[in-house]
């Protein structure tokens, strides 16, 4: 399945459900989730059939706005990137959803959910992630790969150019991948500047074999170099078996639980790292046993999204705890959902193997939305190794350059409660935006919930971020 075609399969998605608060079937109401405390919104959840022949179904989770102008809200699509990691899973308990888990046990209310400003509507896709389902097996061997900073542009585009009439206003990117080149070897000189990585491994990184190569070697049918397997044993050794959990939050705690079994999920890194070459049968035999080694141990120490930080104790542990929690069968049966296919629900789905097609630059899309006037929030933790804020700031600065946008608010810092919550830069009288969010990792609301739903409301709002 190609990334326009996987693209177009979400904008069907769109079509059936018709954008509405109203739309959803009565059948699809979930009465109340395990273990929630008393709300007073609505949620829905089930699945949209988007094609019969396939029986291909996706799975969504619909939060109604919590106050009373429900109605008057927007309503906001939310897609996880990964590729192949749960919306439901990762978005929803784990990032900027109504409930999170304790242990697996129970729910408590979010303070901080995103359903306090819109109606939010979480689509697991493609078809093999969390719940959603395809019975045709081949769909899962050749689907593109192509994250969030990809399908999110190109749905929107999508959108702008169809004949449907969708209200759309705008689309809000959190560290996304939208250059190859420099997202990835962004990840290189970050690593360094904190210390994750030697003076030595930088320069052989910087001289010798590069975070792109690399990646491009192993997503191409032939060999590795004799240098790149040397440059990244050296790097995998320093960062040790941890390094997936750093990459995502570098100032973050990691989670020694061993509560949950590693088969009770699927690790988010190694999908969306420089190394897939675990998440890739094809690939798997072109890894010597050295480096190989390396990449298991990580991938078997990989247990969080996040970790702590400095303003709040999050839940370093809150992967195991969702995957607990989304594995209960009581669970399944107040969401409407079932497992095809697989023995358990995971975060991610390793087991869709991806033609890697991220070579592709989506900056240009970004900008092709901009020119039609739909606004665009592009935004980072800046303690995200993954795809490093520095990178994509270039990037954004430089398509503003391209596209004769003045600055309208120069690059400052913005505030949450008093303190600096990140740092923005305003182009076109905010068409185009950026924003780093302090603190946080590359699941921004969940290591900065705060700060996160600030940036959220402003920019549901049309507004600047706060000068003070």
């Amino acid at each position: 399945m190609s990334t326009l075609m996987w693209v177009r399969t979400l904008y069907l998605t769109l079509t059936l459900t018709q954008l509405s608060v109203d739309s959803f079937p009565v059948s699809d109401k979930i009465v109340s989730l395990p273990g929630q405390p008393m709300v007073s919104f609505q949620q829905f959840s089930g699945y949209v059939t988007v094609d019969e022949k396939q029986q291909r179904s996706l799975f969504y989770y619909f939060v109604e706005a919590e106050n009373d102008l429900r109605h008057s809200k927007p309503l906001v699509l939310w897609l996880n990137g990964g590729p192949g990691c749960s919306s439901v899973g990762a978005g929803a308990f784990i990032e900027h959803g109504p409930f999170k888990p304790n242990a697996g046990d129970s729910l408590f209310e979010n303070d901080y959910s995103w359903n306090k400003e819109a109606n939010m509507l979480y689509l697991e896709s493609p078809a093999g992630v969390g719940f959603s389902y395809s019975t045709n097996k081949s769909f899962y061997t050749t689907l593109n790969d192509a994250i969030t900073g990809h399908y999110v542009p190109q749905l929107a585009q999508l959108i702008v150019n169809s004949k449907e009439k969708f209200n759309l206003k705008g689309i809000a990117l959190g560290n996304p991948s939208l250059e190859f080149n420099i997202d990835l070897n962004s990840e290189d000189e970050y690593n360094w500047n904190h210390g994750v990585i030697s003076d030595s491994s930088y320069e052989l990184l910087t001289k010798v074999c590069n975070s792109s190569r690399f990646r491009r070697e192993l997503t191409t049918a032939g060999p590795l170099s004799e240098e790149c397997i040397r440059v990244f044993t050296q790097v995998l050794q320093e960062q040790t078996q941890y390094r997936n959990d750093l990459e995502y939050f570098v100032t973050g705690d990691v989670c020694l639980s061993s509560s949950v079994s590693d088969d009770d999920y699927n690790d988010q890194a190694l999908n969306k790292s420089l190394y897939p070459a675990l998440s890739m049968p094809n690939l798997d035999h072109l890894l010597p046993p050295s480096l190989k080694l390396q990449l298991e141990k990580a991938h078997h120490h990989h247990l969080n999204l996040h970790g702590h930080d400095d303003q709040q104790k999050s839940d370093a542990c809150a992967q195991q705890e969702v995957a607990k929690y989304l594995n209960r069968k009581d669970v399944h049966k107040a969401f409407h959902a079932q497992l095809f296919g697989v023995k358990q629900w995971n975060l991610c789905n390793r087991d869709v193997q991806y033609v890697v097609d991220q070579e592709l630059p989506t900056i240009l899309v970004v900008g092709s939305l901009v020119r039609s006037g739909i606004r665009v929030l592009v935004y980072s933790g800046d303690q995200d190794a993954v795809i490093p804020f520095f990178g994509t700031r270039r990037l954004v600065n430089r398509l503003a350059k391209d596209l004769g946008l003045e600055t309208t608010d120069p690059y400052r810092a913005w505030f949450e409660s008093k303190q600096i919550g990140g740092w923005t830069q305003v182009y076109g009288n905010n068409i185009l935006s950026f924003a780093t969010i302090r603190g946080a990792s590359h699941t921004a609301p969940a290591a900065q919930p705060e700060r996160s739903l600030l940036l959220f409301k402003s920019f549901l709002a049309g507004k600047s971020l706060p000068k003070a």
